[in-house]
């Protein structure tokens, strides 16, 4: 399985990828056990509704955003946190531009 070999991440040596209309994504570090990943929104951009087995947390780090847990929406903003216990549906809609970091458990496969 690979993981990052770096015990130091500089953000400016990692590209963003676009994951859909005004969102892309940083997969910062992982390994087995552990994932962070920045995902930076356009105002206006979506994270559609999706579920996983991953156990998430998620920091915002700058912007305004409605997120929605199973049948709850709550606006957040910078310095807000949410937790998501595993299979729990899940979106979020930036309401200004922003980003969000994301802790996975384990690791997303499927992002690599």
């Amino acid at each position: 399985m690979s993981t990052t070999h770096s015990l130091f991440i500089n953000d400016a040596t990692i590209p963003w990828e676009e994951v859909g209309p005004g969102v892309r994504r940083k997969i910062m570090a992982y390994d087995a056990n552990l994932m962070l990943v920045k995902v930076a929104f356009e105002a206006g951009g979506v994270g559609a509704i999706h579920h996983h087995y991953h156990t998430q947390m998620s920091y915002v780090e700058s912007g305004r955003f409605a997120i929605t847990i199973a049948d709850e929406t709550r606006e957040l903003k910078t310095g807000d946190v949410y937790h998501l216990p595993p299979n729990v549906p899940h979106g979020a809609v930036a309401l200004e531009a922003g980003v969000l970091v994301d802790v996975f458990t384990p690791m997303r496969e499927d992002f690599l």
